[in-house]
C-alpha cells in the first residue's frame, strides 16, 4: 500500500529565531482530507568524542523543554548552508574545547517523524587535541569523561534519557 499524503495547503503557525511551525491539509492515502502539525528544523549533528577507546565526552546543561539538567553527547543545530561536517568540527569544539584529528560519519537519525522535520547526523571524533571552548552567550555547559559502560548504564538506569546519546551508541 502507498501511504504517502500529499499536501494540499501549508499555513505557517509560528516563527521563531530558528523554529517554524506548519498546520497543513494533507490529502490523505484512503482519500480523505487530514490535517498535520509539523515543526520543520534546520537540522543538526551529534558527536560521540572518545577520548580513547573506552572513554567519551558528555557536556551536562539545563534544557528547558524538560525543565532538567540532561546529559548528552555534544550536539548542536547546522547553521544555514552549513555541511554537517563542518557543523561537526565546530560544535564539538565549541561545546567541549577540543578539535579532532579525525571524524567520520556513523549515521542520520530522525528525531520525532510524527511531528518534526529534525535530523540529526552523527559522527565519531577520535585523535582529539585541545583546541578553545567557545559556544553562545547563553550556553552553560559542562564536559564530563565518562567510560562507555558508564553510559550504557546510566542509559538503563534512566539517568540519561537524551535520544541523540542513547541511538549514537548503536553505530558503534
Amino acid at each position: 500500500m502507498d501511504f504517502t499524503e500529499m499536501i494540499i495547503e501549508t499555513k505557517e503557525v509560528y516563527k521563531g529565531d530558528f523554529l517554524v511551525i506548519e498546520n497543513l491539509k494533507v490529502k490523505l492515502p484512503d482519500g480523505n482530507v487530514g490535517r498535520r502539525d509539523v515543526v520543520r528544523h534546520p537540522g543538526a549533528v551529534a558527536i560521540l568524542a572518545f577520548i580513547d577507546k573506552e572513554t567519551i565526552l558528555l557536556v551536562e546543561q539545563f534544557r528547558i523543554a524538560l525543565n532538567k539538567t540532561m546529559l548528552e553527547i555534544p550536539a548542536g543545530k547546522l547553521e544555514k548552508g552549513e555541511i554537517p561536517l563542518e557543523c561537526a568540527h565546530r560544535e564539538l569544539e565549541e561545546e567541549t574545547g577540543y578539535k579532532a584529528g579525525k571524524i567520520e560519519y556513523l549515521g542520520t537519525i530522525a528525531t520525532g517523524a510524527g511531528f518534526t522535520d529534525e535530523i540529526i547526523h552523527i559522527y565519531k571524533a577520535s585523535e582529539l587535541f585541545k583546541g578553545i571552548k567557545g559556544g553562545d552567550e547563553d550556553e552553560f555547559i559542562e564536559v564530563t569523561k565518562y567510560k562507555i559502560q558508564e553510559v550504557e548504564a546510566m542509559i538503563k538506569s534512566g539517568e540519561i534519557i537524551d535520544a541523540k546519546t542513547i541511538s549514537s551508541l548503536m553505530y558503534i
